[in-house]
């Protein structure tokens, strides 16, 4: 028997929803994993997580037979600079994601990626020229007032949602000028920093100063595992994606901060005052209008386009 159109198509979304799911679910509870190892410096868990990462992706570009894909990227002098930067960019990230989670800071890695859709638009707006709709500009200026809220109520602006919403968003921007999958991407993204992470652990090894081999055997297993944790959600995340419309991976990607914000204040037992909710209501406000916005403009381009297609 065989499937028409409509089942394959059908099937491939089923496939792609489960993928999608799996990948922000799994990002959703990176803070339970990485506090495990909260006692253990976050340049140096940064520092495994880009070392392992590089060595199973390695791994899996040796098995999936795309070395060739691989050269031909580094072979442009304008993709490497590229991928240079957001290197630079995904390490900074990293580094914060970990900082914020061992200084008990889950709360605002959670409202970093609850903002980073909105902050994608305002780069767009800045970097790339591109015109703001109206419900956009109402969404940014509720972020705006809900960052306003918490610098005012709480004393202090809170960079680490800020940096890591920056740091993402400008990822994703630059990543969107190089012709590469993610998969390729991300392996020549640790092959550049992975040489320099593995020369840092080298030196905590020789000082006596790193965790990894040093008695605990739970370091020993929780250090490695940090490239198996890094690559296969991502894995999952580029099969979600070549499956699904954009707009389903926009509604999916909310999954990952609302867990995060559900470890941070009932299992984690972080502090959250009527000042976190009136800011959070102001960015999920944001996002309600950025994702209804999105989902009109979406509907509309669909009518326009669909008599074409009758013809």
């Amino acid at each position: 028997m065989t499937s028409t159109p409509a089942a394959s198509e059908a099937a491939a979304t089923r496939q792609g929803v489960l993928c999608g799911l799996a990948a922000y679910l799994v990002w959703g509870f990176f803070p339970v994993y990485f506090r495990a190892v909260k006692h253990v410096p976050p340049l140096e868990v940064v520092s495994h997580r880009i070392v392992w990462s590089m060595l199973f992706l390695m791994l899996l570009v040796t098995v999936t037979r795309r070395w060739g894909e691989v050269g031909g990227a580094v072979r442009t002098s304008r993709t490497i600079l590229t991928l240079c930067g957001t290197t630079l960019l995904i390490a900074a990230n990293w580094l914060i994601f970990i900082f914020a989670i061992e200084r008990g800071e889950v709360l605002q890695s959670s409202l970093g990626y609850f903002m980073t859709p909105l902050v994608n638009v305002f780069l767009g707006f800045a970097l790339l020229g591109e015109r703001l709709r109206r419900w956009q500009i109402v969404s940014l200026v509720l972020a705006a007032a809900g960052v306003l809220v918490l610098a005012l109520r709480v004393g202090q602006i809170p960079w680490i949602a800020l940096v890591l919403a920056v740091t993402f968003g400008l990822y994703g921007l630059l990543r969107k000028t190089v012709a590469v999958d993610s998969l390729v991407g991300l392996s020549i993204e640790t092959f550049l920093a992975g040489p320099v992470a593995l020369v840092f652990l080298g030196w905590l090894d020789v000082t006596g100063k790193g965790a990894f081999l040093a008695g605990s055997l739970h370091d020993n297993i929780i250090l490695p595992l940090a490239g198996v944790v890094t690559a296969v959600p991502l894995l999952w995340f580029t099969a979600a994606a070549r499956r699904l419309r954009l707009a389903t991976m926009g509604f999916l990607q909310y999954i990952t901060p609302s867990i995060q914000f559900i470890l941070a204040v009932w299992a984690f037992g972080e502090r959250f005052t009527p000042t976190h909710l009136t800011a959070f209501g102001c960015i999920w406000g944001g996002l309600a209008l950025y994702s209804w916005s999105a989902i009109v403009t979406a509907r509309r381009v669909a009518a326009q386009v669909a008599p074409g297609h009758n013809q």
